[in-house]
């Protein structure tokens, strides 16, 4: 009777290399987490408050932006205009798009070092993040304005966890809360909460307290952050990863709820979301998303029956 030939040592710690390796990719992936997600979500019903970013499909898909040489980065809507404002940060500029993706305007940007987001904030109120040195400057937007000067602009600087280009990617505001949500791209990945600016109250002393939330940020299964929309309907935040190809919605205690696949074949995407940089969500719902280089989506919900 022939004896069953033992494993080589050779390939045993190879087995046990590449299983160390997968775990480690898995893990840096955020792949654990996002798995269990998924299949938590496969037997437990979604809240009836939940925004259900799955049951999104595109509308418009990799539409070009004409007339735009340099990439665009973050993405808002203003629900006074009814349109849409993203920026350029390598000749930098304040671009207003039609909900279509058509360029409507561009406002030239002085000073404003490496712009990466920009947020509505009220009617003709907006704050733009400088990345690099990690300011927020709150700027006017006039209908005659041609070109904005951080110099002349009200600005603060929160000057935390510098680590070279990656600063400030995303923004987004809370106008009931008075809160602004500032999204840091990575190493490490959190979102802050800015009080007291760009909005405060003159009549008290000029106060700005900057909060986070380590419990919401350590359940965020992607690998980086590149743009915040809140919903001010649900009060869910809305968090989207380049990386990872995925929207995130989190409720009002961080926890994740449903999640947006940018890869081909979901959503009804025909190709996957090239380095998606900036989403907004209109007064319907609507979701409007840019990536580079300098493609438009729109993703809608189908009408309910």
């Amino acid at each position: 009777m022939r004896r069953l030939a033992r494993p080589k040592p050779l390939f045993i710690i190879l087995s046990v290399i590449a299983l160390i390796a997968l775990i480690a990719i898995g893990q840096y992936m955020r792949l654990f987490e996002r798995a269990w997600f998924n299949l938590h979500a496969l037997w437990q019903p979604m809240s009836s408050e939940a925004i259900g970013l799955d049951q999104y499909r595109v509308e418009i898909e990799a539409k070009v932006i004409d007339g735009l040489d340099d990439d665009v980065s973050a993405l808002t809507y203003d629900p006074v205009r009814k349109s849409l404002f993203t920026v350029t940060n390598k000749n930098a500029e304040l671009i207003e798009l039609s909900l279509d993706g058509t360029i409507l305007r561009r406002v030239a940007l002085i000073g404003f070092g490496d712009p990466e987001a920009v947020e509505f904030i009220s009617a003709d109120t907006y704050v733009i993040t400088d990345e690099r040195q990690q300011r927020l400057i709150k700027i006017r937007l006039e209908h005659d304005t041609t070109f904005l000067d951080a110099a002349d602009a009200e600005q603060m600087t929160l000057g935390v966890h510098m680590s070279g280009n990656k600063g400030f990617e995303g923004l987004a505001y809370d106008s009931v809360g008075k809160r602004l949500f500032v999204a840091k791209e990575r190493d490490p990945m959190l979102i802050y909460e800015v009080h007291g600016f760009p909005h405060f109250n003159p009549e008290k002393s000029y106060a700005v307290h900057v909060i986070n939330n380590p419990k919401r940020d350590a359940g965020m299964f992607v690998r980086d952050l590149s743009s915040l929309q809140y919903d001010e309907r649900s009060g869910h935040l809305l968090a989207l990863s380049d990386e990872s190809r995925l929207i995130l919605e989190l409720d009002v205690d961080g926890r994740p709820l449903s999640t947006m696949s940018l890869n081909g074949g979901r959503q009804g995407l025909k190709k996957t979301v090239p380095q998606a940089e900036g989403i907004a969500m209109d007064d319907d719902g609507t979701l409007y998303l840019v990536s580079e280089p300098n493609l438009f989506y729109v993703f809608r919900k189908p009408a309910q029956n």
